[in-house]
């Protein structure tokens, strides 16, 4: 099956190769607007021009590993469970982020922690603003997993310590820090978004092959601050420990066991819902149009 979908001047066409999926045709398409929603969300537009969208039917249960090339002007292929439901697809955070792969230059291999923390950091902010994820269950992801990017002993910085935890976690952690920071200078004006749409308009998608410090030089470049690369000069060649808790209680992030309480007189409360919705109003899901065309048919599909 081929499908086509436009959103905004960019177009995914998804090609699901043979196998046996419980899933639908439609639902299919609907989890592929989903992710693509998001990203524009956060990013303002689809990433590239073009994507061709590989789905793989696999055994089990759940959407198993993607990966995103900057071929062919963009490319993902990921593998679907054949029992997968609706309510898996639905749940899911690989799709998008493995569109957001698109949204970033190609970098040298010892720079892989800035691809896989950007999109392990930018995945789940994404879904907020398109009103695909609470906020609540965002900010409680984050805090349950950021303190894997944390340095370990005998950590040599993330360009040398190629770790599971500190290439994804690392990265995003680096991410969030650069986040927090960015909104301080701009008194909450601006945010990572900003920069990492201005890396974006100046030509930096996964079809270019970028050094890292030009990439962060444009970031630091659109958002009139030097957020990006001092920090990456502080955390690439050396261990940069972070008190966590300190910023959750900052942020005015409290965890129990019933789950995620946001306290809105801490010192960075509004930063933190700067960070989660950016110009987004909270409780508003953002505005793209999107068709999808299969054969000669066009189907809009209303939003959830």
């Amino acid at each position: 099956m081929t499908s086509t979908i436009v959103i905004g001047n960019s177009r995914i066409d998804v090609v699901v190769e043979k196998g046996d999926l419980q899933v639908s045709k439609d639902d299919l398409l609907k989890w592929v607007q989903w992710a693509a929603e998001s990203v524009s969300a956060y990013y303002g537009r689809f990433p590239v021009p073009h994507l061709l969208l590989r789905i793989i039917p696999t055994g089990g249960k759940g959407v198993r590993g993607g990966r995103t090339f900057g071929e062919k002007g963009g490319f993902i292929s990921i593998h679907v469970g054949g029992d997968s439901t609706f309510e898996d697809l639905s749940k899911d955070w690989m799709l998008t982020h493995e569109m957001v792969h698109l949204s970033f230059p190609s970098v040298p291999e010892e720079h892989h922690w800035i691809e896989e923390g950007i999109a392990t950091y930018v995945e789940p902010i994404a879904r907020v603003r398109a009103g695909h994820m609470e906020a609540t269950e965002m900010w409680r992801e984050v805090v349950r997993d950021l303190h894997q990017g944390l340095p370990a002993a005998g950590d040599l910085g993330l360009d040398h310590t190629h770790t599971w935890g500190r290439t994804y976690w690392g990265g995003a952690l680096y991410c969030f820090l650069a986040d927090i920071d960015i909104h301080k200078q701009t008194k909450n004006k601006k945010g990572l978004d900003d920069a990492l749409r201005g890396i974006l308009n100046a030509g930096g998608d996964i079809r270019q092959d970028w050094d890292l410090t030009r990439a962060l030089d444009a970031g630091d470049q659109a958002i009139g601050a030097h957020v990006l690369r001092p920090l990456y000069d502080k955390m690439k060649d050396q261990p940069y420990d972070v008190d966590l808790s300190d910023l959750w209680k900052q942020l005015g992030i409290e965890r129990d066991d019933r789950g995620i309480r946001f306290v809105d007189d801490a010192p960075l409360s509004q930063t933190r819902v700067a960070i989660t919705y950016g110009s987004t109003t909270p409780g508003t899901k953002a505005v793209s149009a999107i068709s999808v065309i299969a054969g000669d048919t066009a189907i809009n599909f209303p939003r959830q």
